[in-house]
């Protein structure tokens, strides 16, 4: 058997088995199992479902068996479409290289954008919760992108995994800081319970007062302890001081009601002073002694009031002393005196028992009080020198 081709006639076998036309058939059908495999190649590089590099090989292979094949047929269309089949498997294998290329910078590119926000998020970031979110939601997404080569991918999975690590190791190191500050705070504000609730029961209410207060201000200095541990000593806190405060305003309700009925009975005391007769110099002076005794054993009444009911006293007092002028005797001259000089020796001495008491406005009133009858008893005095 001859094949005639481009490149000339060869022989391609013999036929010894039957005539001639059986001997064309069966090198035919070599030729079309060599062109069924041809066309299998076109097939696959056309729809895209093979290897283009290796549809390139296989075509290459079948070419230079071309020569020597032992097949019936038209070899040189054959070649032709095999050389056709390897151009344009060159042409696929070369775009899909730019493909992969493409595809690998652009994976490498979303990656060594993670890794830099990771390495952000180590570095800066003090939004612990939030950032340990996105580290993880980082790491899912990681997971996601292939196509990188193995030794960018590498470095760049030490990169995010380094972020990481710090990231983990500054935020172990906060909250071990905040747990230290915590655990201080809870100290310190259980020292200020206890010191509370060794207040709650005093009846010192000035100084009891302000130590509450500089209390609270170290309170708010001392910082928070764990939120349920900071509930709890906040309610022992809460709970003295309002015991105390409790006391107190019952205390200054009682004395308060106290003081206005004082103020009361010495307003009835000036009405009935101020009714005094003083046509009878005698007897307006015993009336008027009886009501400063009554007067005196009445005891304080509200700052606000004491001024007024004083001044208003003391004017019917003048009144008095004004009216006896006029027949003022020797002996009962010297008993007022005596009378003012024994009044402010009292008062005098009320107002060192209110300063030792550390009543230092009461004090303060007594003594001017203690002044005032002073000087009337040096005016009473004075006027027995100048009687004839």
């Amino acid at each position: 058997m001859w094949l005639v081709t481009a490149r000339g006639e060869r022989i391609i076998g013999s036929w010894q088995a039957g005539d001639t036309e059986a001997a064309f058939a069966h090198f035919g059908r070599r030729f079309d199992d060599l062109s069924t495999e041809v066309a299998l190649l076109e097939e696959r590089l056309a729809s895209g479902t093979g290897d283009a590099r290796k549809i390139k090989a296989t075509a290459a292979a079948l070419a230079e068996s071309l020569p020597t094949a032992n097949v019936l047929g038209d070899v040189d269309a054959l070649a032709a479409r095999l050389s056709t089949i390897r151009e344009q498997a060159e042409a696929t294998a070369a775009a899909e290289r730019v493909r992969r290329e493409e595809h690998r910078a652009a994976q490498t590119a979303r990656k060594e954008a993670l890794a830099a926000e990771a390495e952000e998020l180590a570095a800066n970031s003090t939004q612990w919760k939030a950032a340990g979110d996105r580290l993880r939601a980082i790491l899912e997404e990681w997971k996601t992108i292939t196509g990188l080569d193995r030794k960018t991918d590498d470095a760049l999975w030490k990169r995010y995994a380094a972020a990481r690590e710090t990231f983990n190791r500054r935020r172990g190191a906060h909250f071990a800081e905040l747990d230290r500050e915590r655990s201080a705070a809870r100290e310190a504000k259980e020292r200020l319970c206890q010191r509370a609730e060794e207040l709650a029961e005093s009846t010192d209410w000035g100084a009891t007062s302000a130590e509450f207060r500089k209390l609270l201000t170290e309170w708010k200095a001392a910082g928070r302890a764990a939120r349920d541990v900071d509930d709890t000593l906040w309610r022992r806190f809460k709970a003295a001081q309002d015991t105390f405060f409790k006391a107190r305003n019952a205390a200054t309700a009682e004395r308060d009601a106290e003081l206005r009925a004082n103020a009361d009975a010495k307003e009835s005391l000036l009405a009935e002073a101020e009714k005094v007769d003083t046509s009878n110099p005698d007897a307006a002076r015993a009336a008027l002694r009886s009501i400063t005794e009554r007067w005196d054993a009445i005891g304080r009444v509200p700052r606000e009031r004491s001024a007024e009911l004083e001044r208003r006293l003391r004017a019917v007092e003048k009144k008095v002393r004004d009216a006896a002028d006029s027949g003022w005797a020797d002996p009962q001259a010297q008993a007022r005196a005596e009378q003012f000089r024994a009044r402010a020796e009292q008062l005098e001495r009320q107002a060192q028992k209110a300063e030792a008491a550390g009543r230092t406005k009461e004090a303060d009133e007594a003594k001017a009080s203690a002044e005032q009858w002073r000087q009337w008893a040096e005016a009473a005095a004075d006027a027995l020198t100048r009687k004839p």
